[in-house]
């Protein structure tokens, strides 16, 4: 929701930057995407570990190839719909491999804590988010609304995991993001409510009557 206000301006900006910094070196977009995943994978470690200082660096260190392929991509017009869909998926990945770092180490400190059900609450929010917005836009619907998108998701994130707040993270990212997908969800309702009825033939029952 945040980012919407200056989507331009980011754009623009991200896409000089992947022209100037990767232009010439002819990497692919989808290798930054890939790349991304290989970097989040390499913070689950550090996470389980509970050293969430050094995980919080990766996770944005990581976060700058998720901004940086499609940029690349615009800037090199390499844009194709295979690379949209690499990215979402692989950024599904990323978010639960962030979460799965965490769960392994509140399990280890210790079972059952309130922390396992907000990673959970988290990773249900994080997904359905992501989903009602790709279901949305497929049946032909506007899936953009909601509180915490996914750079928001990502910067809470961080910015947990670098000042040490994990548990008020935790609760931040499992109950916005599931008032994101809920206010998803009433986003499509409300644009379907606002279409046309379309006539439909009455069942043979009710014809004959």
């Amino acid at each position: 929701m945040f980012t919407k206000r200056y989507n331009k301006q980011i754009r623009r900006w991200t896409a000089d930057l992947a022209a100037r910094t990767l232009g010439w070196t002819g990497i692919h977009p989808s290798t930054l995407t890939v790349l991304n995943l290989l970097l989040t994978m390499a913070s689950v470690w550090w996470l389980a570990s509970g050293q969430f200082f050094v995980g919080g660096l990766i996770v944005a260190f990581a976060s700058l190839f998720d901004v940086l392929d499609g940029a690349l991509a615009r800037a090199t017009n390499q844009v194709s719909r295979f690379g949209s869909f690499l990215d979402s998926t692989l950024d599904r990945y990323a978010d639960m491999l962030i979460l799965l770092g965490l769960l392994i180490y509140f399990e280890r400190l210790s079972p059952h804590a309130v922390e396992t059900l907000l990673i959970f609450a988290s990773a249900i929010g994080s997904l359905l988010t992501s989903y009602i917005r790709a279901r949305a836009e497929g049946c032909g619907f506007d899936g953009k609304a909601g509180l915490l998108e996914r750079p928001e998701r990502i910067a809470l994130i961080v910015l947990g995991l670098l000042t040490g707040w994990v548990t008020l993270m935790l609760w931040c990212l499992a109950v916005l993001s599931n008032i994101t997908a809920i206010q998803r969800f009433v986003h499509v309702w409300l644009q379907s409510r606002a279409e046309p009825v379309a006539k439909r033939p009455l069942p043979a029952v009710e014809r004959g009557k």
